[in-house]
């Protein structure tokens, strides 16, 4: 069956500009990190997508190493372009980055020019592209030069490979270097990925101003803590969860009865907000100006459905915001 674009798809989306950039994002973006690898069901990753278009979603975010097994993610979406979106590729932007490890020996990982000229090259096979429109450095290195690795970064959009360039998992002293270096070479960096939810508040020190002050765009990523922040783990941990998986980056032990009191008493507040759970969590997320959209992962078609929602009660009082930051910590 030919897939077709849903013709509503743009009607009830909100796109926000990326920082000073002409790119816009959706509010609420789809990563490919978990559910789309070769361990997973192909009809299933393709029926996500299909889905997250036509609600308006237009970003789609991987990395090289994104799987299991590492590269399955990027040919998955790769597979989904050349079968069924292809005649869409103008109106989607496509992220991918590198950092983490990737293949053997000294070059398979971290920021040199080698890695990640490497690796540009490797994804673009993978997902069938000329180009994706942005390309990260996926994590600061601790011993190559910041210069050595922005440098090339400039070196990828000037090659065409990728129209924009950004960083994730940067502290925000490393962000503003790397975006005055980025800016001075000519490429300005476009945008920073953090991670950042009602449990991890870490952006909000000195991150956010930083790239207020830079013209930074930011997207957030694990907005539900990998799950966490939803329904599904009220009453214990589910198997078909991601910290009842053998591969799951969320473990058992992190699912302390700490957190889940805090969890449970948020969801007490959701529900008097007319939102699920996950609903609030986003809306709290994207109530900074700074933030450009909201990265979440999906095993369920009904979770992108629930996700994009939570668009319609992005509002927040005083006194709620008061009470999260009593329940979490402020």
């Amino acid at each position: 069956m030919t897939y077709r674009a849903d013709d509503r798809r743009y009607q009830s989306m909100r796109y926000n500009r990326t920082g000073q950039s002409g790119l816009k994002l959706p509010a609420v973006s789809l990563g490919l990190w978990h559910n789309f690898g070769g361990v997973d069901v192909f009809e299933t990753a393709r029926a996500l997508l299909f889905r997250a278009f036509d609600l308006g979603i237009t970003h789609f975010d991987l990395a090289n190493n994104y799987g299991p097994p590492p590269g399955s993610a990027e040919e998955t979406l790769g597979r989904v372009l050349k079968q069924d979106l292809r005649a869409y590729r103008d109106e989607l932007v496509i992220s991918s980055k590198a950092g983490y490890g990737m293949w053997d020996g000294p070059y398979g990982e971290w920021g040199s020019r080698k890695y990640l000229v490497s690796s540009i090259d490797q994804s673009l096979k993978r997902l069938g592209l000329e180009y994706v429109d942005v390309f990260y450095s996926h994590r600061p290195d601790p011993e190559t030069p910041l210069e050595e690795t922005m440098a090339a970064l400039d070196h990828i959009v000037r090659s065409g490979k990728a129209l924009y360039v950004g960083i994730s998992n940067y502290p925000a002293d490393m962000t503003r270097r790397a975006a005055r270096l980025l800016r001075d070479l000519g490429t300005p960096c476009l945008i920073h990925q953090p991670a950042y939810s009602l449990l991890n508040r870490w952006v909000e020190a000195d991150l956010l101003s930083g790239l207020r002050e830079e013209g930074v765009g930011c997207i957030a990523f694990s907005p539900l803590a990998q799950g966490l922040l939803t329904d599904k783990y009220l009453t214990g941990i589910p198997v078909d969860s991601r910290a009842g998986k053998a591969h799951g980056f969320l473990r058992p032990a992190h699912v302390t009865e700490e957190r889940l009191d805090k969890v449970r008493r948020l969801d007490v507040l959701a529900k008097a907000r007319g939102q699920k759970l996950a609903q609030m969590a986003i809306a709290w997320v994207l109530r900074h100006p700074e933030m450009t959209s909201a990265l979440i992962g999906a095993s369920r078609v009904s979770q992108i459905e629930d996700a994009v929602s939570a668009l319609d009660n992005t509002q927040f009082s005083n006194a709620e915001l008061s009470q999260i930051d009593e329940i979490v910590g402020h």
